[in-house]
């Protein structure tokens, strides 16, 4: 009887058909969705990259070698450049307030307004936007949070800030040295403190198509658009035109005003030289000291090296964005998108080179600088002991 009762068991199961998984594309898709499905995130972590170089390395082709490679480079790369822009920037802005560089009430506004505005940009944009996406383990929480759309609106307005603000001061070290006439009515403080506040609140403006055009919910990648947008709104010609003005303005007007600025100063400034050096042989003072020279060329050299700092930096992710929005509306156009990683990395780094910059031009700011580092370091040594 035993024995016939298992027979008949051993049918039933057999008949009974078993429960299986279906792991259809449709299936896969709505699971990834969901923030607690951790696996859809390994294919862009650190660990998954290292994976894949040290297995693989000599079967991968050169576009993968080099894409992994920046997964890692940017885990080591981006906490390290967080650290330094917070610290660079909290000291410049500390430094350039006091206003004993040497530097004019009006430089200053300048110089202090683009060093808040990389402040700004290291935290909205580096902190809070490329950490994630490269430690997405780490912070998969940030998908839960439905912020993305006023995060997006504060961030381009910050950048378009470092931006403009750099504009500004070009136009200004212009007028300084090109239209005598115009300098004591345009290059004050009051002039500037106006100048800066109005292009703040123009780029708030500018930018809050982003709140309409994304979502609250954060995407994770590392793209331009790094929230959750609709097919209507990625694929609209609309939106693609929006978004194409937006780089027109930012940065590409600011490319083509940094460089005619800077040219029609370049040529004034030689111009100006040319007379002058003329001038003093003349009157047989070629070996007397030319303050007045020694400033313009103290100016230019900062004005150059902030200008060409700027459009060096950002020059590669303009390109990658501007490929990508093509390639989105139907375009076919060739760049890998590795070109993109690269791009977001030389644009972050422009927001902590400008104190490199004055520390090579400014004397008296590489005397406060030594100071600052001094004190800090006799407080540490004070609270070790």
């Amino acid at each position: 009887m035993v024995q016939r009762l298992k027979i008949d068991w051993d049918i039933i199961t057999m008949i009974q058909p078993r429960k299986t998984i279906d792991w259809t594309a449709t299936q896969v898709n709505q699971d990834l969705k969901k923030p607690k499905w951790h696996v859809a995130t390994m294919n862009r972590t650190l660990s998954s990259a290292l994976s894949h170089l040290s297995t693989g390395y000599n079967e991968l082709p050169l576009k993968s070698r080099i894409k992994y490679m920046l997964r890692v480079i940017q885990a080591v790369y981006y906490p390290i450049l967080a650290i330094v822009g917070l610290a660079v920037n909290i000291v410049t802005i500390v430094i350039l307030s006091r206003g004993k560089c040497g530097l004019s009430g009006c430089i200053t506004h300048y110089l202090v307004a683009m060093s808040v505005a990389d402040f700004l940009v290291v935290i909205l944009d580096l902190m809070l936007r490329h950490i994630p996406t490269v430690f997405k383990k780490q912070f998969i929480f940030i998908k839960s949070v439905p912020l993305c759309n006023v995060h997006a609106v504060l961030l381009y307005t910050a950048v378009d800030c470092s931006v403009w603000f750099t504009v500004a001061f070009t136009f200004d070290r212009f007028v300084v040295l090109c239209c005598r006439k115009l300098k004591s009515i345009y290059c004050t403080e009051r002039t500037a403190s106006v100048v800066l506040v109005s292009m703040a609140v123009l780029s708030g403006l500018k930018n809050i198509f982003w709140y309409f055009m994304f979502t609250p919910l954060y995407r994770l990648h590392k793209e331009p658009w790094f929230c959750y947008v609709s097919a209507g709104v990625r694929f609209s010609l609309v939106w693609g035109s929006i978004e194409f003005v937006h780089y027109i303005v930012t940065p590409i007007i600011p490319f083509v005003l940094i460089l005619l600025l800077n040219a029609l100063t370049a040529k004034h400034i030689l111009l100006k030289s040319n007379v002058r050096k003329r001038l003093r042989n003349q009157s047989n003072l070629r070996n007397v000291r030319d303050a007045e020279m020694e400033n313009r060329r103290r100016s230019i050299t900062l004005l150059f090296l902030i200008s060409a700092n700027f459009i060096l930096l950002w020059s590669t992710l303009l390109v990658s964005t501007l490929w990508q929005r093509i390639r989105l509306l139907g375009y076919t156009v060739w760049l890998h998108r590795f070109w993109r990683d690269i791009g977001f990395m030389l644009q972050l780094l422009s927001c902590c080179t400008n104190t490199c910059i004055y520390v090579v031009t400014q004397k008296l700011f590489r005397k406060h600088l030594k100071n600052v580092l001094l004190y800090l370091f006799t407080l540490k040594f004070q609270a070790n002991r």
